[in-house]
């Protein structure tokens, strides 16, 4: 497979049209009339009737992933949970999807924990994530009765057993281990190193020594482990090494402690398109890897095969969803760069500053015409790097026009903020010919709600 998008060479104006970008966009992208139409919705009128800048997430592309990730890894075990990352992107309609298509839910703060508690969502399919996680949020862990806690400290494993005793319950929870494997990934988004913020490290014996404490203390129960390597991975041959690794480990501890491993949960990460070029793997072949890996580890050191659990969140959102933004003014410097300024930029899509993220664009008024030109697509922030698309090519920009950005569904939405007090965009699911708000447009006196004077 293809790597993901690395150092670029310099951009040109590719001529290709909004029929050639159909692997960074929604499966029901389609053009009509010369416009981009998702899920049925011409993203040009949508534009102009819900505002810019705006979120659309395609509701069929979203329970498609959903429902692929559960098909491709139970096809190979019957005992694997599809945990969904709610960090990726979270609102009530997405998480009541989750629900639907028979999915777990990973929260990674208390606040997503609350908005699982007021969907209703099941609370025996919740995991609690965090390197961190305060008292507070460990005491609403336990009231809310959540099926498992992810522990990543001593302290937090102390902590947790210590309120769980004083309630009178017993809370499962799973160890998270750093196995020592690098993923062929951005550096900032790779969790699975032994320098890493996450988890008790394999090779420092940390990990043996925080499972045994697990299964020791009172008011936590010890049901398995935990791993994540990192995100945006291509190279399945990464998990295939760090799954390996974990097995033998399992079996250290079955020999050690006399305790089987029940639950192993992998984490995710796997990759998506975020360039035309891109070829991440597929959910089968992610299945295939992950599932058979370690069905195979198991037989080959003769332990009893657990349950499984993979945790996708980019992969499920991240190409289900596109920003769309009114173009304000084309300023072209001769002979140095052109810039297409639009109504929002790194308040409402950091990763470009953050990891120099690189997106596919087009004019979803003229997704037939040719990217005949390259640009800049620039925010309207006081920041020099506030820059959403660096040397895209795109068709001719006109004010006016609805510029759509590619691919957004992930880590835009959940990370935006109130930069240069910007109120955040909407979010509107898209299905059938319809659209409906999922997260309204914040107005300026959401601004100040939390405000005392």
């Amino acid at each position: 497979m293809g790597k993901p998008s690395g150092p670029r060479t310099p951009a040109v104006a590719d001529l290709k049209t909004g029929h050639d970008l159909t692997s960074v966009l929604p499966m029901t992208a389609e053009i009509r009339d010369g416009r981009l139409w998702i899920g049925g919705v011409d993203t040009v009128e949508l534009a102009r009737e819900a505002g810019t800048a705006l979120y659309v997430m395609d509701e069929h592309t979203i329970r498609t992933r959903l429902a692929e990730y559960v098909k491709w890894t139970r096809y190979h075990w019957k005992d694997v949970d599809v945990v969904y990352a709610g960090k990726a992107f979270l609102s009530l309609a997405m998480i009541k999807i989750v629900a639907e298509e028979d999915c777990c839910l990973l929260c990674a703060s208390g606040g997503e924990l609350a908005y699982a508690v007021r969907a209703g969502f099941p609370m025996d399919r919740v995991q609690m994530h965090g390197n961190n996680k305060t008292p507070a949020e460990l005491g609403e862990c336990l009231d809310a009765r959540i099926g498992r806690v992810v522990v990543d400290n001593f302290e937090e494993m102390e902590r947790l057993s210590a309120m769980a005793a004083e309630r009178g319950v017993t809370q499962k929870v799973l160890v998270r281990v750093t196995p020592g494997v690098e993923a062929d990934t951005h550096d900032f988004i790779m969790t699975g190193a032994e320098d890493s913020k996450f988890g008790f490290g394999l090779n420092q014996g940390l990990a043996m020594e925080a499972v045994k404490r697990a299964i020791e203390l009172p008011g936590i129960e010890f049901d398995g482990l935990h791993m994540h390597i990192g995100s945006q991975i291509f190279a399945l041959h990464s998990f295939a090494k760090a799954i390996e690794v974990i097995v033998e480990f399992m079996c250290r501890i079955e020999r050690e402690t006399g305790v089987a491993v029940r639950m192993l949960d992998v984490g995710g990460g796997l990759g998506v398109a975020y360039g035309a070029p891109d070829e991440p793997s597929t959910v089968k072949d992610f299945g295939k890897v992950v599932v058979d890996g370690i069905k195979e580890e198991c037989e080959k050191h003769g332990i009893a095969v657990p349950r499984m659990a993979v945790e996708p969140g980019r992969s499920i959102v991240a190409n289900a969803g596109v920003t769309l933004y009114t173009v304000g003014s084309v300023k072209e410097i001769p002979g140095i760069r052109t810039y297409v300024a639009v109504d929002g930029g790194m308040s409402d899509n950091i990763r470009t500053s953050l990891y120099d993220a690189h997106y596919e664009a087009l004019i979803a008024n003229k997704a037939d015409k040719p990217r005949d030109m390259v640009a800049s697509v620039a925010g309207k922030h006081c920041e020099s790097g506030d820059i959403v698309v660096n040397d895209a090519p795109l068709q001719s920009p006109e004010p006016g026009d609805v510029l759509c950005v590619c691919a957004t569904g992930a880590y835009c939405q959940s990370m935006a903020s109130n930069y240069n007090k910007q109120v955040r965009p909407g979010v509107v699911f898209v299905r059938d010919g319809e659209w409906r708000w999922s997260v309204r447009r914040e107005t300026y006196d959401d601004l100040m709600h939390t405000d005392v004077g």
